[in-house]
Order: structure tokens, then C-alpha cells, then sequence
């Protein structure tokens, strides 16, 4: 079903009947850059048209686009003039689907602006690392085998006073094991789940019992921790800004659905395949 604008290629402006703009006044979204057989085309809907091309056309010179996008316009209203007749439900059902779609998003866009100023983010950091700042880091080497049984052998050996560092570089599959195993330091959040769980548990020194990971069993030794340094507010500025964001267009859709009246009617007959059924929208 077509959506949106494509990308047409550019053919001969012969039919372009583009209008001179005026030297005293700078040109607007609202400028007309063409008219077709009254209908105006303005600058607004050149720049409308290029945000949505696809990536690889937007990286195109100006020049080139503005061309090819003028063209593209043209042709869409010389093809929309030229049909008669009551457009089909699929085109009209689209065309509330997009409207919908657009101011929704404008909502959203004003409540993501109101919800990360700069006071807004201060106050974050100040919450998340201000005094009471408590998140650790953990220095960490492992051996990573392929079964639990190779993870236990491997254990016993280091019971029985076997270097880890260069148990690590004959035994372990993973990337670290030429150098020993090490990981070096560390953040929480780092690590997948079950690896970071079993070092939290860990005192320095001490090695775990095979802990299991979606790339395989692991020997873990940990060799130090120390309290992490909180951030400077310039490097999570962008990570505290995506966090209040999304925590606020949660309240606000949350909000506005519960205050709204929703009604979902029984309908007989009605099967959730039937969403599939594009002979429902006509031709």
C-alpha cells in the first residue's frame, strides 16, 4: 500500500511553472516555488518531502535534491488532479492513519522538549550522583570453557594453587585468554546478568563456582573493586535526557489514557486475522 513520499527521478522541468521570488523578502515555508494549474507547491512542502527520503538520498548535494524533489511534486499533483471520483477507503483510512500519526508525534515532541531542560537534568544527575552515589566497579579475569565439567576441572586445579592468569591463556576460549583473562575494570551493568551477579558475590581473590552464560561457563576471579567515580554531568547529559524523556511521555500517555473514554464494541464475527485482509480496503 503506498505511503508517504517516494523518490521519483528527475525528469525534464519543461512543465515546471516555477514563480520568481522576491529580492526584498527572504523566502518562508510558506513560499511558493511552484504552481500547477493553481495548485501552489511551496518551499515548506520541498523541505517536508526531503526529511522523509531515505538515507542514502539525503546524503545527495542540495542542489540535486531540490531539483528532483520540485519534479517529484509536480508529477504528484498533476496525478492527483487528473483522478476522478471518490478516492478509495484504503487511500482515505491511510490518510487518517498518517494525520493521526503526525500529531501524536508533535505531542510527543513538545512533551520530550518540556521534560529535559536544563534544570530538569541537573536535578537528575544530582539524584543519580549526587552524595549518596554508591556504584561499584570490579577488576575481573575469567576462563571461558564450553561445558561445566571443563569450568569444574579447571576450578580444582586453581584450589590446588594453579595460576589463573596462565590457566586462563592455555584453557580459555574467549578473547581474553591470551592475556591472561582480564578483563580489566568494570561498571555494573557491564556484564551480562548471571556474570556480573556471581562477581558482586565475589571478595578479592576469591574465585566462583562455574557460572553459566549465553556464551558458556565461566571461571571468574576477582581481583579488586572500588567505588566508581560518578560521571561528569556533560558525559550523561544525553543519557539522563533519553531517561526523563521517556519516563514522561510514559506519564502523559498513561495519563491521557486513563482520562480518556474508550469504548471497544463486541463485534460478531470479528477474527484478529482479519487485520490481513487487505480485500477489506477495496481496490
Amino acid at each position: 500500500m503506498p505511503k508517504g513520499l517516494t523518490f521519483l527521478p528527475s525528469l525534464a522541468l519543461a512543465a515546471m511553472l516555477a514563480l520568481p521570488v522576491s529580492a526584498e523578502q527572504a523566502p518562508t515555508a510558506e513560499t511558493v516555488v511552484a504552481r500547477v494549474n493553481g495548485e501552489d507547491i511551496k518551499l515548506g512542502h520541498l523541505i517536508a518531502a526531503r526529511v522523509s527520503l531515505p538515507q542514502q538520498y539525503q546524503q545527495l548535494p542540495d542542489d540535486v535534491l531540490y531539483d528532483a524533489l520540485l519534479e517529484q511534486l509536480i508529477q504528484q499533483v498533476v496525478l492527483k488532479q487528473a483522478f476522478k471520483g471518490e478516492l478509495p477507503p484504503r487511500v482515505t483510512l491511510s490518510l487518517e492513519n498518517e494525520e493521526r500519526s503526525l500529531i501524536a508525534g508533535e505531542v510527543i515532541e513538545k512533551v520530550m522538549a518540556e521534560a529535559a531542560d536544563d534544570t530538569a537534568i541537573r536535578a537528575a544527575y544530582d539524584a543519580k550522583y549526587g552524595d549518596g552515589f554508591d556504584g561499584q566497579e570490579y577488576n575481573a579475569s575469567h576462563i571461558l570453557v564450553a561445558t561445566k565439567e571443563e569450568a569444574e576441572a579447571i576450578r580444582a586445579e586453581l584450589e590446588k594453587g594453579a595460576d589463573f592468569a596462565e590457566t586462563a591463556k592455555a584453557k580459555s576460549t574467549g578473547p581474553t585468554g591470551p592475556s591472561g583473562g582480564a578483563l580489566g575494570w568494570f561498571g555494573e551493568g557491564r556484564m551480562v546478568p548471571e556474570f556480573e551477579e556471581a562477581v558482586k558475590k565475589l571478595e578479592p581473590g576469591q574465585i566462583s563456582q562455574p557460572v553459566q552464560t549465553q556464551f558458556g561457563w565461566h571461571v571468574i576471579k576477582l581481583n579488586d573493586r572500588r567505588k566508581a567515580k560518578a560521571p561528569e554531568l556533560d558525559q550523561v547529559r544525553g543519557e539522563l535526557a533519553s531517561e526523563l524523556q521517556r519516563a514522561a511521555v510514559e506519564r502523559k500517555v498513561s495519563e491521557l489514557r486513563a482520562a480518556a473514554q474508550v469504548e471497544t464494541p463486541e463485534v460478531e464475527g470479528l477474527d484478529p486475522t482479519m487485520i490481513s485482509n487487505l480485500d477489506l480496503l477495496g481496490n
